[in-house]
């Protein structure tokens, strides 16, 4: 198990799987993180997306206005990482 995996890491795990309504959960991401983090986060989102659609690192930083650093480090994480945004790209694509 990872270090940072706590009891209060997992409180907000079994708390974000229990929310089924978007705008609880996004009145929740509110309170808990800063605009720009939301943002942030949401953008790695888009980036792991266009990668596996296989879009180049320049169409990426064009689309999304991510930096070649976060474009590189989700890129790392698809690869190597621990299946995490795989899954949420699972969820993205059921939903389309």
């Amino acid at each position: 198990m990872s270090e940072i995996r706590t009891r209060e890491v997992d409180d907000l795990l079994r708390v974000l799987s229990a929310l089924d309504d978007e705008d609880t959960i996004f009145a929740l991401l509110e309170d808990l993180f800063t605009i720009r983090e939301i943002r942030e986060t949401s953008q790695r989102l888009a980036v792991a997306r266009l990668l596996s659609a296989g879009k180049s690192y320049a169409a990426i930083e064009e689309a999304t206005g991510a930096s070649a650093t976060t474009i590189a480090r989700v890129s790392k994480c698809l690869s190597y990482g621990t299946g995490g945004y795989a899954a949420a790209l699972e969820v993205l694509a059921r939903a389309e």
